[in-house]
């Protein structure tokens, strides 16, 4: 039978298990990606379980979020880091080279590897014909010593793209326009796989945008197929020697069919606070805006600069407006500056920041109390800006040009002049003689670790006990993001390596007095919830700082893929509601207990649970025996040590 492009990128790495939908597989992962927010607990994962050296083809650690040095904490993860890279043999990305996953493409991406990181937008891979997938830190660690990483067989969406896109459409209205379809869930276990004659009109950044956000849809992973725009991008990165040509087979078959035609497609927006509430710009123009933001991994490509800098040439920003330019590369900026394009968006008034994520993950940029902040990042989650009564709209970069020129929310094709023309440059300056690749130490002094106050050891899980009772001490509603369980931010992030410091954040998005309830409380506990628990980021400190706060079991609706992995390998049972109407029986306080719990686990997928009036509720679980085991444990760590006799 006639393979689609996802079928065989995993075909080709499959380890164990079937490629039937639903069953487990396991599939050797080529590269692997680190930022430096969540790459501080890869490190200390991949110290603590005693790996000597990583054993990929190619593993990158990036430094891009944590880029504000207001003190000691973030300098010192950056020297951890590199350390870190050093003595295992990772290539090194320091501060100011650009966000990971636009520089890893430019740098590192391969058509037909395997890539696994510890950001949930690694899915941007998918642009050149990888299969790119983000997980939680504790996967990509195992990952880096060589082993396979486990997934459930995703179902593959063919998405048939026709058509070219009319003037003042861009990528990002092609993903709006997808999020509007699926909304925030619809992509679970779910693959979007891209083809037909329309891709031969979107340049190889064109689909990083499109893939990048794929995750929002929560989706396993986006992929395009390897053609003459993927060799233009790898040969104006100096790379055309690792194009190979990648697609689908003649008559392949998918389990679900979709069709965009970029032709009909107009400028959209999402609207506080989800990347699912999508609209067309023009149901929500005229509303005054305070900021408007260029930039991220979700529009990183040159494209998505010299617009704005082309439709601002000669203008003013009112005086009123931020309009916030966030380099993504250092390359990116080196070319907006050598064109001069840099210089139309000052001169227009705009505000330059450093290359990195910044603003997209709180990390400065936020914007005023209560007031309309347009933005071309991949994410508006409540909070997530720094500005905890944020009013964040997601957009292409030619709507939030407009809008910041007009003052307010503006179509783009509303503005008075002509679609400005951009052609990608044939060649773009290498980045990677700014890396520090991995040295070979076997003739050295072994390298030692840079560890600075702030790096904490990671705490000891002990194993699932048979009885576990204590109260509910949270109860959520649907799509609660890991912002709002574990939030990033300028106070937050510094801590990503210092576990009991960070979890006096643990859900304060939600419910502020939940730290000292449960340090109060001192035992077991549980958390309950929606539908769509924990969508978002891969950041696996949502699922360490509950854990280490006693939470032992959540309980909801459903989960989002890689928050529901997460807890596994933190020790916390993932259980979820028979019927949605469940929920309504259980309430913050209640209390909660599981007798023989590791034996329910192994039995079946039926657990019984005693509620504090007599009654029982019966939850179930889908874990695999795998994940069983792991949970049981108490977690991947434990678990891995008991394999190796540790």
């Amino acid at each position: 039978m006639a393979k689609n492009l996802t079928q065989q990128l995993i075909e080709q790495h499959l380890v164990s298990g079937k490629m039937h939908p639903g069953e487990a597989v396991k599939l050797k992962i080529d590269q692997t990606l680190c930022q430096d927010a969540t790459g501080t607990m890869v490190m200390l994962e991949f110290e603590a379980l005693g790996f000597p050296r990583v054993k990929t083809e190619l593993s990158a650690q990036y430094v891009d979020h944590n880029l504000i040095q207001a003190d000691f904490k973030n300098a010192d993860d950056h020297l951890f880091l590199r350390s870190a890279s050093r003595k295992w043999g990772i290539w090194f990305s320091r501060p100011g080279n650009g966000i990971s996953h636009a520089v890893h493409m430019a740098c590192f991406g391969v058509p037909g590897k395997t890539l696994l990181g510890s950001d949930s937008h690694t899915c941007a891979g998918g642009a050149m014909g990888m299969l790119a997938m983000g997980a939680g830190g504790l996967q990509v660690a195992l990952a880096m010593a060589g082993l396979p990483f486990s997934l459930v067989m995703p179902e593959v969406v063919g998405v048939e793209v026709t058509g070219k896109l009319p003037p003042w459409v861009s990528a990002k209205d092609v993903i709006l326009e997808m999020l509007r379809r699926y909304d925030v869930k619809g992509g679970v276990n779910k693959v979007f796989e891209y083809y037909g004659p329309g891709l031969d009109n979107l340049t190889a950044m064109d689909r990083h945008v499109i893939a990048n956000m794929g995750q929002e849809m929560g989706a396993t992973a986006s992929v395009f197929p390897a053609d003459e725009k993927v060799r233009a991008f790898l040969r104006q990165q100096g790379r055309e020697e690792d194009f190979v040509e990648l697609k689908a087979e003649e008559g392949a078959q998918y389990d679900q069919r979709e069709q965009i035609d970029l032709s009909k497609l107009e400028p959209m927006i999402a609207c506080p606070s989800s990347p699912g509430k999508v609209v067309t710009v023009r149901e929500v123009a005229g509303k005054p805006i305070y900021q408007s933001y260029i930039g991220s991994s979700a529009n990183p490509g040159l494209r998505d600069f010299v617009i704005p800098a082309k439709m601002v040439e000669g203008k003013k920003i009112p005086e009123d407006i931020s309009l916030d330019i966030n380099p993504t590369s250092r390359q990116l900026l080196e070319e907006i500056s050598r064109t001069g394009d840099l210089n139309s968006l000052l001169q227009a008034g705009a505000r330059l920041h450093q290359t990195g994520c910044n603003g997209c993950i709180g990390m400065g940029q936020a914007p005023a109390s209560g007031r309309i902040s347009l933005r071309t990042v991949p994410r508006n989650f409540p909070g997530r800006s720094g500005t905890k009564e944020d009013q964040v709209y997601l957009c292409s970069p030619e709507t939030a040009t407009a809008s910041a020129l007009a003052g307010k929310i503006t179509d783009p094709r509303d503005m008075d002049m002509d679609y400005p023309a951009f052609t990608e440059p044939e060649k773009l300056d290498d980045m990677r003689p700014l890396m520090l690749g991995p040295q070979d130490t076997s003739n050295e002094i072994p390298v030692e670790l840079e560890k600075g106050p702030n790096i904490q050891p990671l705490p000891d899980f002990e194993p699932l006990s048979e009885q576990l009772s204590g109260p509910i001490l949270l109860k959520a509603g649907d799509n609660v993001s890991t912002d709002e369980i574990l939030p990033a931010g300028t106070d937050i992030l510094p801590l990503r390596s210092n576990i009991p410091a960070i979890s006096h954040f643990t859900f304060s998005r939600i419910d502020e007095d939940f730290y000292q309830r449960a340090k109060k409380h001192g035992g077991d506990c549980f958390v309950i919830g929606g539908d769509n628990y924990g969508q978002g980021s891969s950041r696996e400190h949502a699922a360490i700082a509950p854990r280490y706060l006693g939470v032992r079991a959540v309980i909801a609706v459903s989960m989002a893929r890689i928050h529901r992995r997460n807890l596994i390998n933190f020790g916390i049972v993932p259980l979820l509601f028979k019927q949605a109407a469940d929920l309504a029986r259980l309430n913050q306080d209640d209390q909660l207990e599981f007798e023989d719990l590791p034996s329910q686990l192994q039995n079946g997928n039926t657990v019984q649970v005693k509620l504090a009036n007599g009654k029982t509720l019966e939850v179930i679980h889908n874990m695999s025996d795998e994940e069983v085991a792991t949970v049981i444990a108490g977690g991947l760590i434990n678990e891995v040590r008991k394999e190796a006799g540790g």
